[in-house]
C-alpha cells in the first residue's frame, strides 16, 4: 500500500494542475454568445527523480490515494500512468487488506 503514493509521486501526478480555459466570441448586447471551456491533458513529469520528489508532490499523492481508496473517487487529473496506478490500487489494496485480516484471524484462532 505504501508503493501507491510513491508511484503517483514519481509518475502519476502531472507537472502542473491543468487549468481550464474558456474561449468564445463577444457579441453585441442582447445577443447570445457561444463559450466553450476546455481542460488541457495532464503533462507527464520530466527530469530526474530527485527533482520530482518534493513534500508538496508527496502530500498531493497521499491525498489522491486516500481519496481514491476511502471515497472511491480522487477527482484529480492524473497522467496515464497515474490513472492506471489508481485503478490497480483500487483492486489490489482491498484484496491485500482482506488477506491480512484472514492471516491474523488464523493466528488468533490457534
Amino acid at each position: 500500500m505504501a508503493v501507491t503514493p510513491l508511484a503517483l509521486l514519481l509518475w502519476g501526478l502531472p507537472v502542473d494542475d491543468p487549468k481550464p480555459t474558456t474561449t468564445g466570441r463577444q457579441v453585441a448586447v442582447g445577443q447570445e454568445g457561444t463559450w466553450t471551456t476546455d481542460t488541457p491533458d495532464p503533462v507527464n513529469p520530466t527530469g530526474a527523480w530527485p527533482e520530482r520528489v518534493t513534500t508538496e508532490r508527496f502530500e498531493k499523492g497521499l491525498r489522491v490515494v486516500i481519496n481514491s481508496v476511502v471515497f472511491r473517487s480522487s477527482g484529480q487529473d492524473l497522467t496515464t500512468a497515474g490513472t492506471y496506478t489508481e485503478m490497480a490500487s483500487r483492486l489490489a489494496e482491498p484484496v491485500l487488506l482482506g488477506l491480512a485480516v484472514l492471516a491474523i484471524r488464523s493466528r488468533v484462532i490457534r
